[in-house]
């Protein structure tokens, strides 16, 4: 074959690929579909194909159009006549992306008394498969604004911000957004410093209070939403999470103006750079308690934290999936050494890697928007509450990290035409997760936060004894032995306590993954190659019958 034939080829060979992409990500998502049935979702799948259609075409189509670098947010915050106005500019693919993604009715659907959060989870899965997109961050803090106002908001709340945060139409309605982070603090809520003082006296304290907000929130993600949720320090002691309350802050006064803000600059991140994140500085904000504000961090921690603590865990499965969606397509049309290379074993090992952990990210994170449903109803028991408490926190930080692993591997599939952001979304699908892997907690602090739970309150009993009751008896005796190593944590020396628990809570959400697979026949292969990550396989002819069964048909 002469050089011009090859080249032709090869050409030939990676347009052969970008045709075989799926024009659904719903019809092609085998283990979502698995997970929708025995969810009870079937009733939905309508909306889930015509979700998974618009994600396929036109929203990938304009999610890749804005976040070129030339169509990334930039400030536009001064009107021609010099007067601040706290707006940020954006490309105008970034509003075809809003309407496509909130036009899912994926916030809408909050709407429904009870709400389903595994419907939900669902579209926002799906919507996430072409990464963050400059909307599905704002989505969770969407989502936490109105769990929020939904169980603590007074009725003129209500009327006012949880109708319009419900509408799905992205030229009407408000978005939300979170600042909790101040330059200080980070990770520690109790160091921030920033004040609300009341305008009412005592009065204030009460759900729906006036207050007024001074100080700098140090990362503000969805920075141009309409309405902001904020932590601000509201009595003594000075340092500490009990004098914090959580405040509804509206981003423009009764009369138009920015109400009390100034956006300092906007954040140049590794990732999610289509959605605008930036630092903002408080002066005489007019804010609302949101529920009582001596409860502030207890609502903002159930209401909000755990609910992006779950969506985040959701995303990182999207872009999982994605990746071997991208590479398992590509295995099968890319040539070398005279044969696709989906045909040698080892590529065979990473995708089937790659298939499996991102079905178990999934799973296990549907598992938990049920314990949600059931909690929020409160029909939940004692042990699934707190088997929440510990799964919310190990599974955004497993699902984070088999996410990045993931991706990663979806790279190497492609070799050198992987790290090129122009071939494909790969690139910024692993720019978007290191920042998912560092949002709503690190590694670190999470790990802190379940030993410090199991120590205070005893959670880890109910997660236990959830994972036993869900779990075949042959893991019976490796699950107790990882029990009993957790119970011997609390008798060891911190520095010993915390060097051992790393290794320990990545097995503990790998259980939590395999319970969420198991009663589900159809993830019997996915169950079986994930169960490597708690003991090596042996790597036999049936192993190799196991990866071949989860290549791409």
């Amino acid at each position: 074959m002469s050089n011009e034939n090859a080249i032709i080829r090869g050409r030939r060979d990676l347009t052969a690929w970008l045709a075989a992409q799926p024009t659904n990500l719903y019809a092609d998502d085998e283990a979502l579909q698995a997970l929708v049935r025995y969810h009870g979702l079937l009733a939905r799948e309508e909306s889930l194909h015509a979700t998974g259609r618009i994600v396929a075409g036109p929203l990938d189509a304009v999610v890749r159009e804005n976040n070129l670098h030339r169509n990334l947010p930039v400030l536009d915050d001064w009107d021609p006549v010099g007067t601040y106005t706290g707006q940020v500019a954006h490309h105008p693919s970034w509003r075809t992306a809003g309407k496509l993604i909130y036009g899912t009715g994926v916030m809408a659907a909050y709407g429904e008394i009870p709400a389903s959060h595994r419907y939900v989870m669902s579209l926002f899965y799906l919507t996430s498969q072409v990464g963050e997109g400059g909307h599905n961050c704002p989505l969770a803090c969407d989502a936490g604004a109105i769990r929020s106002l939904t169980a603590l908001g007074t009725p003129s709340q209500k009327e006012r911000f949880l109708t319009r945060l419900l509408d799905p139409d992205f030229d009407t309605n408000f978005t939300a957004s979170q600042f909790l982070t101040e330059v200080q603090g980070g990770s520690d809520v109790g160091a921030n410093a920033a004040v609300a003082a009341p305008l009412d006296g005592a009065e204030s304290a009460k759900p729906g209070g006036r207050w007024r907000i001074d100080g700098e929130k140090w990362f503000c993600s969805n920075a141009d939403a309409d309405l902001f949720l904020l932590t601000a320090r509201i009595a003594a002691p000075q340092t500490g999470t009990r004098g914090l309350g959580l405040f509804l802050v509206p981003r423009r006064k009764a009369d138009g103006s920015p109400n009390g803000f100034r956006l300092r600059r906007l954040k140049d991140k590794i990732g999610t750079r289509s959605m605008a994140s930036g630092e903002i500085d408080f002066v005489g904000a007019e804010a609302e308690a949101l529920g009582p504000a001596e409860q502030g961090f207890k609502n903002v921690m159930r209401w909000v934290i755990n609910t992006s603590r779950v969506y985040n865990a959701f995303s990182t499965a999207a872009g999982a999936r994605r990746a071997w969606v991208i590479a398992s397509t590509y295995a099968q049309h890319r040539e070398a050494f005279g044969r696709p290379i989906g045909a040698f074993t080892q590529v065979k090992e990473t995708l089937a890697w790659m298939r499996a952990d991102a079905s178990a990210c999934l799973a296990s994170s549907m598992w938990l928007a049920e314990l949600q449903e059931k909690m929020d109803v409160g029909s939940a028991s004692d042990d699934e509450q707190a088997f929440f408490r510990v799964a919310v926190n190990i599974n955004k930080l497993r699902t984070a990290m088999l996410a990045h692993e993931t991706i990663n591997r979806g790279i190497e599939v492609l070799g050198g035409n992987g790290a090129i952001e122009s071939f494909s979304i790969l690139p910024r699908l692993l720019r978007d997760n290191v920042v998912s892997e560092n949002w709503e907690g690190t590694h670190n602090v999470l790990r802190a936060q379940v030993m410090r739970d199991a120590m205070r309150l005893g959670v880890h009993r109910g997660f236990f004894a959830v994972l036993e009751a869900r779990l075949a008896s042959e893991h019976a005796d490796a699950l107790g032995r990882d029990r009993r190593a957790f119970d011997e944590l609390a008798s060891s020396p911190e520095a010993i306590r915390d060097v051992r628990i790393r290794p320990l809570v990545d097995r503990l959400a790998t259980w939590v993954m395999i319970g969420a697979m198991t009663p589900i026949s159809a993830l019997t292969d996915h169950l079986a190659l994930s169960l490597r990550h708690l003991q090596a396989p042996t790597l036999d002819q049936r192993y190799v019958e196991l990866l071949e069964r989860l290549q791409r048909v």
